[in-house]
């Protein structure tokens, strides 16, 4: 039986770990040198649960500069940097889905 305290994650694919600055709420990625991007492409990138935990332990230790972090799925493009997988993560990086008001 395993434990209530042990955490689970269940990891199906590339997966990165996302979250919003909060000095100004941009979203971020974190990145194998444990700083923050705002490009998904320099995003490190885990695989099983084991090296996502990490990840999620390294940005959840650095609530000063980003707060909010979840794995995020995403896949590989064919030189291998991370694209978001789902609608959610595309409009993280690229923006509304629609024009706003006084937009260009």
């Amino acid at each position: 039986m395993t434990s209530p305290l042990q955490r689970k994650l269940k990891i199906s694919g590339p997966t990165v770990v996302t979250a919003n600055r909060l000095a100004d709420g941009i979203s971020v990625w974190l990145t194998a040198t444990g700083g923050w991007s705002e490009t998904i492409a320099q995003a490190a990138v885990g695989t099983t649960s084991d090296e996502v935990l990490r990840l999620l332990d390294i940005a959840h230790a650095d609530e000063i500069t980003a707060v909010g972090a979840y794995p995020a799925p995403a896949v590989l493009a064919a030189d291998g940097t991370p694209q978001p997988a789902n609608l959610r993560e595309r409009i993280r990086v690229t923006g509304p889905t629609i024009s706003l008001p006084g937009a260009a």
